[in-house]
């Protein structure tokens, strides 16, 4: 597990909480909202991932000697150090489930803590949240269009640096099956799963004796990869030669892999290939710049493929790279606070808030997730947060909460394992209409705020406007 201490941050975030320091707002509580504000990949939803990993770098946040030291040669002065020799993360952490369904606009985490302490962990919630979030939804991009067929994480070679450490994590939240990072899987305790590279095969003098060593010394889970020479004319003949030698010592062949060439004809022709030799039992994998669209192409054309390795295009994100979350302030010194722009979308929401999924009497989602104030119960509609004519009405809709404390004091409140985050995560994308899991034109589902918050938001606005000219 990577260990994160107090200097995973960038620099303004402890200029700014020196001058808090100074200035003595250390007990001054704030509250601050993490949202994005574009859906990646151009679809129509995202899924929520990393909770666990923040909230367990939250509750061990430390800066160690090494820190300290290092800031001092920075220019920072010994009182401030020595305020941040003792830090600890003392705030209440409030967040949609990891697994959740998740939205433009609407906030996935609010942060209620010392001003101080909210600020020096805006960089490694951003780091934490918008990375898992981003390789999360487009795991689950990829499971929507493999259906029954088996996942595996291939990308650890591709991925930017220890970033396919968390990928490979954030890839099972989104419906994952397995991977081939071992490190992954020992820490989160995945599934791993690999077969051989070419350079076995090439290492040997000829494809069929690589073929029975590598059968011989891995009888329970061998898979031979046969696109090292030629696919149809050896490849996968002598893959069927190796199988027959294995059912006589009471073995089996668990399947071959395909690297290369036309995926979609060599598994069509492999399986004629293996099921004319009595081999049905024998699995094909697929692997090479896979992503999404292939993958639905490939199903699209009925290509007999059971697995699928997925690498680049998984734990790079592509092709948007990253996820565009933010961390905002809402509350501070007893007062809502509000970021004005003159792009409208990027006007922020202040107070403390609470975020309700809405559904009809019978449980089925409507569409639409409306953001209230906190203590706020009833709204007769919800308002488009930055189109003041657009509304629609919420009467007779159920609300379901989607913030929980999670987080409080400083402690762990509520924990899911890895593995039941992504059984969440797969039943709330069942709930989620097709119309938004949509490729091509999803539909945009409703994000509006409630008639008391659309209130006071207009009126901070006005007097911001009025106190700031």
């Amino acid at each position: 597990m990577i260990e994160f201490s107090g200097t995973y941050t960038d620099q303004y975030e402890l200029t700014m909480a020196q001058a808090y320091y100074k200035k003595g707002r250390i007990k001054e509580r704030a509250v601050f909202d993490y949202f994005f504000r574009k859906l990646p990949f151009g679809g129509g939803y995202a899924v929520f991932a990393g909770l666990q990993d923040l909230l367990s770098a939250l509750q061990g946040l430390r800066f160690n000697q090494k820190d300290l030291a290092f800031l001092s040669e920075q220019g920072f002065p010994d009182d401030f150090l020595s305020y941040l020799a003792d830090f600890r993360f003392t705030g209440n952490v409030y967040s949609c489930r990891e697994g959740e369904i998740v939205f433009g606009t609407m906030p996935v985490v609010q942060i209620e803590a010392p001003l101080i302490e909210a600020q020096i962990i805006e960089t490694l919630l951003l780091n934490i949240l918008n990375f898992q979030t981003l390789i999360a939804t487009k795991a689950s991009r990829i499971k929507l269009v493999a259906g029954d067929g088996m996942l595996v994480d291939f990308g650890l070679r591709r991925a930017q640096g220890v970033g396919g450490y968390h990928a490979s994590r954030a890839a099972f939240v989104g419906g994952f099956d397995a991977t081939s990072n071992v490190c992954a899987g020992r820490d989160f305790h995945l599934a791993v799963s690999g077969t051989m590279a070419h350079s076995f095969v090439q290492s040997y003098d000829d494809e069929l004796s690589a073929f029975r060593d590598f059968a011989l010394y891995r009888p329970d889970n061998c898979v031979l990869l046969v696109d090292t020479y030629n696919t149809l004319e050896s490849g996968v003949p002598n893959a069927i030669i190796v199988a027959r030698e294995m059912e006589k010592r009471g073995q089996r062949l668990k399947g071959i892999r395909l690297d290369s060439g036309d995926l979609a004809y060599l598994a069509k022709e492999s399986r004629r290939m293996l099921d004319e030799a009595g081999l049905e039992n024998v699995k094909i994998a697929a692997s090479n710049k896979l992503d999404e669209y292939v993958i639905r192409s490939l199903k699209q054309q009925q290509a007999p493929i059971d697995l699928f390795g997925v690498g680049t295009s998984l734990v790079i994100g592509h092709p948007d790279g990253a996820l565009d979350g933010v961390y905002k302030m809402a509350f501070a010194g007893e007062k809502p606070r509000l970021k004005l722009s003159e792009t409208l979308e990027k006007i922020t929401l202040p107070f403390k808030k609470q975020v309700y999924r809405m559904h009809t009497s019978d449980g089925t989602w409507v569409g639409a997730d409306a953001i209230f104030l906190a203590d706020e119960t009833e709204s007769h509609n919800m308002h488009h947060p930055f189109a003041p004519l657009k509304s629609l009405s919420l009467e007779g809709l159920k609300k379901e909460p989607l913030l929980h404390t999670v987080m409080e004091n400083g402690t762990i409140k509520h924990e899911h394992s890895l593995q039941e985050s992504a059984s969440y995560c797969k039943e709330r994308l069942t709930r989620l209409p097709s119309e938004y899991k949509r490729f091509e034109n999803p539909h945009t589902y409703k994000i509006g705020i409630s008639d008391h918050l659309k209130k006071e938001r207009d009126k901070l606005i006005e007097s911001y406007r009025r106190g700031h000219k």
